[in-house]
């Protein structure tokens, strides 16, 4: 009896530090547990999640379990990452200049693969004034799933991975598809009327809207492009442009970022949210995904050349995440592991 009270006291210890500890930063990405792989026979999806006080370790290839390709026009083909994203589990607000999503990886969806911006690298006679939007420039080189890989062979998406969850159930509350490198997460694109988590289940809406416009002369502000850029039409319809899109606050659900800051499934307190923007047909919608800046205050090691290979326990003590038996449990080189794999 005395044994079984320890037992039982032992289990009810590991489950309150699990429900204490174990938050969707940890939670919420779609794990490999059964060595599956993928396009060029690569393991798929996310192979580890270690998570310390501060800060979250996503270890994945950037190829995704679902099926993807083939890519017209493009010479490129997906190659195993070797990432480690580091998420900060303390999220901040930034109060200070925005931070611009960067060209490359400015998150990472659940199952690994990396998020990109809405910019393709490329403007109007190199000026760097008229920015080329990558789903008009590249979109014939999207897959079923709209992802491609880059040169590198870093296979991702610039909008809605409409592979990853059901981006047609308009009667539920997205999932969690991602986290933002700030480390806000992001949900697909239906989430509650109101941001108190009240009202009905709706299409969160982007506060952008093309212009009105049909020469390229000034910017979305109002000011004088130092370059100015080709007339609207032809082969440079709408669109095409990133400064061809105004934002409105208040027009739409979200703000600048493509975010706001709501009560959620996940978040019954609130937090803020990014969530992909989609229309009515499922199109993509701009900014398509957290942008064109963050809303909080960014890490370093997941942006900018050779990034996304952060070493996990630099300073600080780690856990792998893992699932046994439908509970999640602790399992450390200091943690009883009660429930056998």
């Amino acid at each position: 009896m005395k044994n079984g009270i320890i037992l039982f006291a032992i289990i009810a210890f590991a489950l309150n530090l699990n429900a204490q500890t174990l938050t969707p930063e940890v939670t919420s990405w779609v794990i490999n547990t059964n060595s599956q792989k993928g396009y060029g026979s690569i393991l798929s999806n996310v192979q580890q999640v270690q998570y310390a006080t501060t800060n979250v370790y996503v270890s994945a290839t950037c190829i995704p379990g679902y099926d993807i390709g083939p890519w017209t026009g493009n010479p490129n083909t997906p190659a195993n990452q070797n990432f480690v994203f580091k998420i900060t589990r303390n999220p901040q607000k930034n109060t200070g200049n925005a931070i611009a999503t960067s060209l490359g990886h400015t998150g990472v969806w659940s199952n690994g693969v990396s998020i990109f911006n809405a910019k393709d690298a490329r403007s109007y006679n190199n000026a760097g004034v008229w920015n080329q939007n990558a789903i008009y420039v590249e979109g014939i080189s999207f897959d079923t799933c709209l992802g491609h890989p880059a040169p590198n062979g870093e296979y991702h998406t610039h909008l809605n991975p409409r592979c990853l969850y059901n981006d047609k159930d308009n009667a539920t509350h997205s999932p969690i598809i991602g986290y933002a490198f700030d480390g806000f997460p992001i949900y697909g694109a239906y989430g509650f009327s109101n941001t108190n988590g009240t009202g009905n289940i709706t299409r969160m809406r982007s506060s952008y809207a093309k212009r009105n416009i049909n020469t390229r002369t000034t910017l979305p502000d109002g000011s004088t492009a130092s370059n100015a850029g080709p007339n609207v039409g032809g082969q440079y319809p709408l669109g095409y442009y990133i400064e061809d899109y105004l934002y409105t606050n208040g027009s739409g659900d979200l703000d600048d970022h493509n975010g706001r800051f709501c009560v959620t499934p996940d978040y019954p307190n609130g937090i803020y949210a990014y969530f992909v923007t989609i229309d009515s047909l499922y199109n993509g919608e701009y900014p398509y995904t957290p942008g064109p800046t963050y809303y909080g205050t960014v890490q370093q090691g997941n942006m900018g050349p050779g990034s996304g290979h952060n070493t996990p326990g630099t300073g600080e003590t780690v856990t792998t995440y893992t699932k046994t038996t439908g509970i999640d449990m602790l399992e450390n080189s200091n943690t009883i592991n009660i429930f056998p794999n």
